[in-house]
């Protein structure tokens, strides 16, 4: 958010240069620019308060500071944790996604943050068989054992498919006879 507000200051301050605005027009022009939040802020200002257009940015900047985005860390990764009934797929792009907002993080501290999140389940206890430094070692292996489960989950569901289609094609060669209106000989 923050720096979208700073390329809509510098694109405004760009036009300004090329409309040769004064800095008394520069301060006129650039509010009616603002929408419902940084109007609200103009309007609650104190009449005579602002010097020049400088001024005047700065106070729009400081105000709108606090909304912008903050930036991720590597503590930001250690967080993130595999959630109950998470696949490890989708624990992984979950992981993967914050993972590209964290600038100069090592392969290491990925490999251990993401380690470390993995709930106790089957690919949990094979890192911890023979655990993997490099984060690009353990998208690999991850990623075989995202194939394994993928494989294994479509055989059951070919199994449990074939089931229902024999119970519907071969009934039961000898039927139940319903015995509610027999009379013993």
């Amino acid at each position: 958010m923050a720096l979208l507000i700073h390329m809509n200051i510098c694109r405004f301050e760009n036009a300004a240069l090329l409309h040769r605005y004064t800095n008394d027009i520069k301060y006129r022009v650039f509010v009616t620019t603002f929408a419902r939040a940084a109007q609200q802020w103009f309007n609650q200002l104190p009449l005579a308060v602002i010097g020049s257009f400088r001024e005047f940015r700065s106070l729009f900047l400081h105000q709108f500071a606090s909304s912008r985005k903050h930036r991720k860390t590597e503590l930001s990764l250690f967080s993130i944790r595999q959630k109950e009934g998470e696949s490890l797929k989708d624990y992984l792009l979950r992981f993967n996604t914050v993972a590209l907002e964290v600038p100069s993080v090592t392969q290491e501290i990925k490999a251990n943050a993401f380690a470390q999140g993995l709930m106790d389940r089957d690919f949990f206890k094979l890192l911890a068989k023979k655990s993997a430094t490099k984060f690009d070692v353990l998208l690999v292996r991850a990623a075989k054992y995202v194939n394994m489960e993928d494989a294994q989950s479509s055989k059951k569901e070919d199994r449990g498919e074939k089931r229902k289609e024999n119970k519907d094609e071969n009934p039961s060669k000898n039927p139940r006879m319903d015995f509610k209106d027999k009379k013993p000989a």
